[in-house]
């Protein structure tokens, strides 16, 4: 295993930012290379958990002569956002310079542009620095994991249609719960990979990509970050490289992925009507039914009448929770994936900001 840093200068004269990146070098030019990173938004860490377990056992198969493809492995790929703390909390999902998601923005080009991507740096800030690295480094893999978490959440995915049913076995090795299809229509990294393999040259729009994978994984909730929950993980991690061919294992073969696949215009985003204490009547990972009491929000309390309640649009799977218990007007409470499209209106992409 090799370990670098990529340095980048920051705005402010005398600072700087150091990402570390762990490497490994494979076996076989035949086997597919792989790409993984955690901690994009910054406060995010069951992604950081699993691959400190996933870069050890990675280390053993080194020892062992089993790492096939090469390996390229970022644990905390924002420093820039770990630095950014406002009143004693970490605020890790949008850069307080630019109020950009640090997941959003990310260079939209095609694959014959990646080596432009490093060129004259003083034109950029530095998260767009931070961004070009990582896609960089991610362009030059055929297997990308972006590895994320939600607020309270079941373990699901954001997987391009260009990538599926191929991409069921990572779903499968990381026990998933919930696949989401995305459209491909935003500029978050994963999207950004994605974009410049179905543009690899100009005026080429390819709309399957077999062998390649680029992936939003989301592990549960930003609280799940337990050192068995991490292990399990990373063995389910360590399976799905073994499956793709990225290291050699003699371990047992994945199961059919046995959750629940939608595509993003079936998401159900439950809003909140008014602001006000939030009472959850149903949980993550509950099964609910049309008109189904999910909220109560308290308006105005101890008022008759000063209570909002939330139901269910349609039957489907409860599968993120907000963790706050404070509702502000048209804040998401929940997302379900149900079997029939949402009648809101979506715009194209992403489900949140």
């Amino acid at each position: 295993m090799d370990i670098s840093e990529i340095i980048i200068a920051g705005d402010t004269p005398g600072v700087e930012w150091r990402l570390p990146v762990f490497r490994f070098k494979g076996a076989s030019a035949a086997a597919p290379r792989t790409y993984i990173q955690a901690a994009l938004h910054a406060n995010e860490l069951p992604g950081t958990a699993l691959l400190h377990f996933l870069l050890e056992k990675l280390c053993q198969a080194d020892e062992d002569g089993a790492i096939l493809g090469d390996i390229a492995i970022v644990p905390q790929a924002n420093p820039i956002g770990a630095a950014q703390a406002h009143f004693g909390e970490l605020q890790g999902r949008f850069d307080l310079g630019s109020r950009t998601n640090f997941n959003r923005d990310f260079p939209l080009i095609s694959l014959g542009e990646r080596d432009g991507l490093l060129d004259e740096p003083d034109r950029y800030s530095a998260i767009d620095r931070l961004k070009r690295h990582l896609l960089d480094m991610a362009l030059g893999a055929e297997l990308v994991l972006d590895l994320h978490c939600d607020d309270e959440g079941l373990q699901y995915a954001y997987i391009d249609e260009a990538f599926w049913p191929e991409a069921a076995d990572l779903a499968a090795a990381l026990d998933m719960e919930a696949v989401f299809l995305s459209d491909g229509q935003s500029s978050a990294f994963e999207e950004a990979v994605a974009h410049a393999w179905k543009h690899e040259s100009e005026g080429e729009r390819r709309t399957a990509l077999p062998g390649r994978l680029s992936v939003t994984v989301e592990l549960r909730g930003t609280r799940d970050v337990y050192p068995d929950i991490a292990l399990k993980d990373a063995e389910g991690m360590f399976r799905f490289l073994a499956g793709r061919g990225v290291v050699a294992s003699t371990g047992a073969g994945l199961p059919a992925f046995a959750g629940k696949t939608v595509p993003l215009d079936n998401i159900e985003m439950i809003r909140a009507p008014e602001t006000g204490a939030i009472l959850f009547h149903r949980n993550i990972g509950d099964n609910v039914e049309a008109g189904e009491l999910l909220a109560t929000i308290l308006v105005r309390p101890g008022v008759p009448g000063g209570t909002v309640e939330v139901r269910a649009p349609q039957d489907g799977l409860i599968v993120t929770r907000v963790s706050t218990r404070l509702a502000r007007r048209r804040s998401d409470l929940m997302k379900i994936a149900c079997a029939e499209p949402s009648r809101a209106a979506r715009k194209p992409g992403t489900l949140e900001a």
